[in-house]
């Protein structure tokens, strides 16, 4: 594999090929089997590109990743290259490889702005296929009813048709928004509900295109007189190619900020779904409680099965279940069976699951198995001091409540954990979803409407020792911030000393919510 890519590489003229861990609808969570950076450098991680060379495969790896990545990786063959806070992909390739490097950049699996910025540094040359790819499966399709989504299919796009002309027409290529416009999801692909299509909307015709029917689609494309409005954030290169001189753009994305605002009866869907959702984690915390002897993948095991016998569809992501030391890795997914639970062992479980709206549901929660020592009720009772506060702050934008809760943990630092990844994020038909995001980057500089949905991180890690991360999805309703999840904090991993009497209270009121 490496060598035939070497080879592609000289017989191409590249200095470099840049592998994608995405397929050509840009999603997050990619099946392992379409992963050409998964096949290549054997990470697992949601997120994450590789860059091959003559002589070096780099990894490049967020904060969530650092530790996991170095697990995974042969390190003969590939150099985990961190991301630091703040520090994105291209300014770190900036310094590794000379301006105007000939890099290879696959057209399907990289949107035009990004694109567009690789440009600015190197010499780019566009690829029209993945030498690494895999064949894929087409996937099936659900429709939602009604009652789960408050407006039809015919509604949505009418709003969308009303902002364009007549001769116009509208490439949605984002998978989250065409599932959430045509009301359809697909619960075949693990830890996804989208379906795999692209939808072309006209004055008179919304039509959708499987990835089977890609000459039909350009043909579809040609025919189109007047501007088509495209996302460059979400389209691939290879169809912003297509669409060409007739490409044209919104100042913001309307099926995004359509979707980013819940209708009241997607909240209360969300509401009945995260009462299972709180139910199986519930009956997992009895299972650990209750039984000896049982590892990262017997909880992983049950977990799944508490999750379909209160009714999911199936799994939102991949349950982490992470076992003392591997809890210090934000998105540990190996769930071990040979990491076996003892009397101490702190587990943290992130786990959610889509029902039959489609939507997909996020907790985490940390338990101890017998007796917490003075450390560990020390860093759950710090990070839950963090969510507090978050929670209870106003919700106006999501760089303002990630900003508070790295004062709080500034002000109440425990030597050698760390807060390595941003408070939040949005959530919807994706887990992972845009807008609101709750983070000190420049994308959570934006107000939390009403009805959005959001997530509330807070954690601390340190790899000698494990991780506590405390999550809440919440949505924003009367101008303040509510929780879908009301699953209990564990008691006896609160140090109440640690705690003010505000936060205290707080507390009370979550917790008889």
């Amino acid at each position: 594999m490496i060598e035939s890519i070497r080879t592609f590489l000289h017989d191409n003229n590249l200095d470099a090929l840049l592998v994608n861990s995405t397929n050509e609808f840009l999603v997050e969570y990619n099946r392992l089997e379409e992963n050409s950076r998964y096949i290549l450098t054997g990470f697992s991680g949601s997120t994450g590109d590789a860059v091959v060379t003559a002589d070096k495969i780099f990894l490049f790896v967020d904060g969530r990743y650092h530790i996991q990545a170095d697990n995974e990786v042969n390190h003969a063959l590939v150099d985990v290259v961190k991301l630091q806070t703040g520090e994105t992909m291209l300014s770190v390739m900036k310094k590794l490889f000379p301006e105007k490097s000939v890099l290879g950049v696959i057209s399907s699996k990289n949107s035009q702005r990004r694109i567009e910025e690789f440009l600015k540094y190197f010499n780019v040359k566009l690829l029209d296929f993945d030498p690494v790819e895999k064949p894929f499966d087409e996937p099936e399709e659900h429709i939602v009813e009604a009652l789960y989504t408050g407006k039809s299919s015919d509604e949505k796009i009418q709003i969308l048709r009303s902002k364009i002309g007549s001769n116009d027409a509208i490439l949605v290529t984002n998978l989250e928004e065409v599932s959430y416009l045509f009301n359809l999801r697909d619960f075949t692909t693990p830890y996804s509900s989208k379906i795999m299509k692209r939808a072309l909307i006209t004055s008179d015709e919304a039509r959708l295109f499987s990835r089977n029917e890609f000459e039909e689609y350009k043909s579809a494309i040609s025919k189109i007189e007047g501007n088509i409005y495209v996302d460059k954030s979400t389209i691939n290169g290879r169809d912003f190619q297509l669409v060409g001189n007739k490409a044209a753009y919104f100042d913001k994305s309307p099926v995004m900020w359509m979707k980013a605002v819940k209708t009241d009866e997607e909240i209360n869907h969300y509401i009945e779904s995260f009462k299972k959702t709180d139910m199986a984690v519930r009956a997992i915390r009895d299972f650990i409680e209750n039984n000896d002897n049982i590892s990262e993948w017997d909880i992983a095991e049950q977990l799944e099965k508490e999750f379909i016998r209160f009714g999911a569809k199936g799994l939102s992501f991949k349950s982490i279940v992470a076992k003392d030391k591997n809890s210090a890795l934000a998105h540990y997914s190996k769930c071990s069976k040979d990491e076996i639970l003892t009397d101490g062992s702190l587990v943290l479980i992130d786990c959610g699951a889509y029902y039959e709206g489609g939507l997909a549901t996020d907790i985490t929660r940390v338990f101890v198995k017998g007796t917490p020592t003075a450390l560990q009720r020390q860093v759950y009772t710090t990070v839950l001091k963090v969510f507090l506060n978050s929670f209870n702050s106003s919700p106006a934008t999501g760089f303002d409540i990630d900003a508070k809760a790295r004062k709080i943990f500034d002000e109440n630092k425990i030597d050698g954990f760390v807060f390595n990844h941003g408070l939040g994020h949005g959530i919807g038909v994706s887990v992972h979803e845009y807008p609101p995001n709750l983070s000190c980057n420049e994308l959570a500089k934006v107000n939390i409407e009403e009805n959005m949905c959001f997530t509330i991180e807070p954690g601390l890690y340190n790899k000698d020792f494990f991780g506590v991360r405390l999550e809440n999805s919440c949505y924003c309703k009367g101008g303040k911030i509510h929780s879908f999840v009301h699953m209990n904090y564990e008691k006896k991993l609160i140090d109440y000393a640690l705690l003010n009497e505000q936060e205290k209270q707080w507390l009370k009121d979550f917790e008889v919510i």
